[in-house]
């Protein structure tokens, strides 16, 4: 019994890291916003990085899910 409270708690607290994925990606694409607003001709230059940065934010997320099933399914 203790054994899955403490597995539903670790698992809980493993995705914190989606919430601050969503945070990155909101980032990302926030910085795209501005910096093409800022300067028009660097746009596909700017959209190119901010893929780049979408994906490590993405994968930083899926690294946390990963976590979170592994506390929950693997023990």
């Amino acid at each position: 019994m203790l054994l899955q409270a403490a597995k539903f708690v670790g698992a809980g607290l493993a995705t914190i890291g989606l919430a601050g994925a969503g945070v990155g990606i909101g980032t990302v694409f926030g910085a795209l916003v501005l910096g093409t607003s800022r300067n028009p001709n660097l746009k596909d230059e700017l959209f190119r990085i901010a893929i780049l940065g979408f994906a490590l934010t993405e994968a930083i997320a899926l690294f946390a899910l990963l976590v979170a099933f592994l506390i929950l399914f693997a023990l």
